[in-house]
């Protein structure tokens, strides 16, 4: 509906000034593609009520720890993955098919948007982000209710992490993490 894309095109706005503001190198580079993919249901309350996943094609990628790296790629995607309160098996199939199937580099011949990370044996970084749900309460302070619960959400996330790594496969590249 044009409600729900009024909304995601807010939320997406929100989310680019903030990356501008947090670091200018990371959005300016040419070599970088954002893709936002969302399952959405819209219900009355104007909720979007399903997982969240913001893409980055990346030359490479870490995540650090109080100042120790837990993990880390070479070229490939690293995804932010943010999950809502009501998250289901179903939104986590559907999200890692959409992500490993998502189309984000040039085929050999030139044509833009062509292949996927499978097909270019790269590797996925997934990092957890409940902020992906954050919203700001009329005093404008940043409120994380609709994102789901730390306990239930770590048992999803490892559950989803499974489903890409069955989903990528045992041939060639890096499997995510």
């Amino acid at each position: 509906s044009f409600s729900f894309r009024l909304q995601l095109c807010n939320w997406l706005g929100d989310l680019f000034k903030n990356l501008m503001l947090l670091s200018p190198p990371f959005y300016a580079r040419r070599y970088i593609v954002i893709a936002f993919i969302t399952l959405a249901a819209v219900v009355n309350t104007r909720e979007v009520t399903a997982m969240r996943l913001v893409l980055q094609r990346v030359k490479s990628a870490s995540v650090r720890v109080e100042g120790e790296i837990v993990s880390s790629i070479g070229p490939g995607v690293m995804a932010l993955v943010g999950l809502h309160e009501n998250d289901t098996d179903d939104n986590l199939k559907e999200c890692c098919k959409k992500l490993l199937a998502a189309k984000l580099w040039a085929n050999d011949n030139g044509g833009q948007w062509r292949h996927g990370v499978k097909q270019r044996n790269l590797e996925i970084l997934c990092v957890s982000q409940f902020t992906l749900y954050g919203t700001l309460s009329k005093k404008q302070q940043p409120d994380y209710k609709l994102a789901m619960k730390a306990v239930p959400a770590e048992a999803l996330y490892k559950q989803f992490l499974s489903m890409l790594k069955e989903g990528y496969g045992e041939e060639g590249g890096r499997r995510p993490d």
